[in-house]
């Protein structure tokens, strides 16, 4: 990437800090070109913490080239790498994509192997590109459920960058929000928690993503309009942002767009913004 993201920037300044992600932001995007134009509007004073994306379409993209389903998977990896690298440029704390969930397990065999064979390639290649750029690699889901070569490839990955202070990037990997909230459930009896000290607060100490903020800004690809079990607490009051691209065409203008949009969205969280007229 090439990111000069440095470690420990917590005491400067807010105009410092929209200026260097500007100018990272800009580092990458061809001079005049659309996704300068985008770049350029996006505020950096409000900019989602955390951003999750379903990334759907990888069958489709194959299948519309006459290809095989694992070539889909393959071409995602590219997107993964941009919107690694843009969501980093741009300053963002947190980025979750959904890479497997556990209904995943019911595809063919040779496809589930293909998929754990490109997510072990990809740790091994971009390993140094995420030390380099300062971010934190972890992983959500059922975890145990996962075969020991893929689990000492997933471990390498989240300990080498585990002392890594930008962007946290979330896997989500035999993951099912219905199973987090029950594992969650789970969690919370075995500790002892007393049913009236169980509030809302409490409980999230006990999912796969404690101690993140909740997801502002939710991106699906492909056009499907539905969130397949994906961080059903989490996105809870998340600004939700549909794209009829497909994964594998995903790119940084895509993301540019739909933090632009988010940008531009009324957050209310349940109340209203008094208009002057109701506000005298």
């Amino acid at each position: 990437m090439g990111l000069c993201t440095q470690k420990g920037e917590a005491g400067i300044g807010a105009p410092r800090r929209r200026t260097m992600s500007l100018e990272q932001l800009l580092e990458k995007i061809p001079r005049g070109s659309p996704d300068e134009g985008l770049a350029r509007e996006v505020n950096f004073e409000a900019l989602p913490s955390h951003i999750a994306i379903i990334m759907d379409g990888n069958g489709r993209w194959a299948a519309q080239r006459h290809l095989p389903r694992v070539e889909g998977h393959r071409a995602g990896i590219e997107a993964v790498r941009e919107a690694v690298e843009t969501s980093a440029r741009l300053g963002i704390g947190a980025l979750t994509l959904y890479a497997f969930s556990v209904e995943n397990w019911k595809r063919p065999v040779t496809e589930v192997t293909a998929l754990m064979t490109l997510l072990k390639r990809y740790l091994r290649l971009e390993l140094d590109t995420l030390n380099r750029n300062n971010i934190r690699f972890q992983v959500i889901g059922r975890n145990e459920e996962l075969s020991p070569d893929v689990l000492a490839e997933l471990a390498a990955g989240q300990e080498a960058t585990s002392r890594n202070t930008g962007l946290l990037f979330n896997i989500a990997l035999n993951y099912g929000g219905r199973a987090e909230i029950v594992d969650a459930a789970r969690r919370a009896i075995q500790s002892g928690v007393r049913p009236e000290d169980l509030d809302e607060r409490k409980f999230s100490e006990f999912l796969y993503t404690a101690g993140q903020p909740d997801p502002d800004l939710l991106i699906r690809t492909s056009g499907e309009m539905r969130v397949s079990n994906f961080l059903l607490w989490q996105i809870a009051y998340a600004e939700i942002w549909v794209t009829d691209t497909l994964w594998p065409d995903f790119r940084r203008r895509h993301l540019l767009e739909a933090v632009l949009a988010y940008q531009k969205r009324d957050r209310r969280y349940g109340g209203i913004n008094p208009t002057p007229a109701l506000s005298r």
